[in-house]
């Protein structure tokens, strides 16, 4: 299976970690693979445990999601001190998924911010969602209210399903195929609109043609039901108690079952990349024959 490289000899979240091991990963996570550890877990003591019910949800968002920037939870039914303690798991996944990731890609550590962490205690396959929402459609990240001004998408994933169950994904075509199906139906954001919205604070920072670009890659994949009965597609499932790390900017990824799972969200410079010219924004500019940003 080509789409996924396997780790076995990486057992833990502070390694050691072989020099091969660090070069292979550098090399399958920007070229657009999943970087797959089939022997690091995330074990739960008992206080965290107690969490691994769908009602510790509020019911409302998609996700319980921590912000380290406010160190604050969201989306979460705990209050008092059950939600310090929820707080305090999410933040321990942060640190630990961080290291790990730095360990593995010391390289990375000049352009890497950590954003959001979150936990997934719902079973997504079923789960009522609008269609451009619903993660179980094949799709590339992008953020609208975030603009990425051309930084990456990277993401830390564990699944501490305690009944075993796995978190099962399709994984699609490759990026550059998957943008020039839809590069053609997306029309240019109108002169000025960015600035708006940005004044308007509809997003928190200035949208640039590439966001622009993504935002529509994205919303025309999941729309376009077509494309996801007939696209290609890889279906794996990672059982509970691995992790996998994966640009979600370049990886088509849908997540279509499982529950109990923990991700952290981070964001890279494009000028930390090993090969920076495979990063979305390089590869879209190379299709359109513009700068994006």
């Amino acid at each position: 299976m080509d789409v996924i490289e396997t780790f076995d000899r990486v057992t833990s979240w502070d390694g050691p970690f072989e020099n091969s091991d660090m070069q292979r990963a550098l090399v399958a996570l920007e070229s657009g693979k999943v970087l797959y550890f089939p022997s690091v877990s995330f074990p739960l003591n008992p206080v965290e445990r107690a969490f691994l019910t769908p009602s510790c949800a509020d019911g409302k968002s998609k996700n319980i999601s921590y912000d380290p920037a406010e160190d604050a939870v969201h989306g979460a039914a705990a209050a008092g001190l059950e939600r310090k303690r929820l707080t305090a798991m999410l933040r321990r996944y942060g640190d630990a998924a961080q290291e790990f990731l730095l360990g593995l890609m010391p390289g990375y550590r000049a352009g890497l911010e950590r954003a959001r962490t979150s936990f997934r205690p719902v079973e997504i396959k079923g789960r009522p969602s609008s269609g451009r929402k619903d993660d179980t459609r094949l799709h590339v990240d992008a953020f609208p209210s975030r603009p990425n001004q051309g930084r990456r998408i990277m993401r830390v994933f564990t699944n501490v399903n305690p009944h075993g169950q796995p978190r099962v994904w399709n994984l699609g075509e490759p990026f550059d195929d998957y943008a020039q199906r839809f590069l053609p139906t997306i029309s240019p954001a109108l002169p000025g609109s960015a600035r708006v919205m940005q004044w308007l604070h509809i997003t928190r920072s200035l949208r640039t043609p590439y966001d622009h670009i993504m935002l529509h890659l994205h919303d025309r994949g999941k729309l376009d039901l077509r494309y996801q009965e007939s696209a290609p597609k890889t279906r794996f499932e990672f059982p509970s108690g691995t992790t996998w790390i994966v640009f979600t900017d370049q990886m088509l990824h849908a997540a279509l079952e499982g529950q109990f799972v923990f991700e952290q969200t981070f964001r890279l410079d494009v000028g930390s990349l090993a090969r920076p010219e495979q990063a979305p924004v390089h590869r879209l500019e190379y299709l359109t024959g513009r700068m994006l940003v």
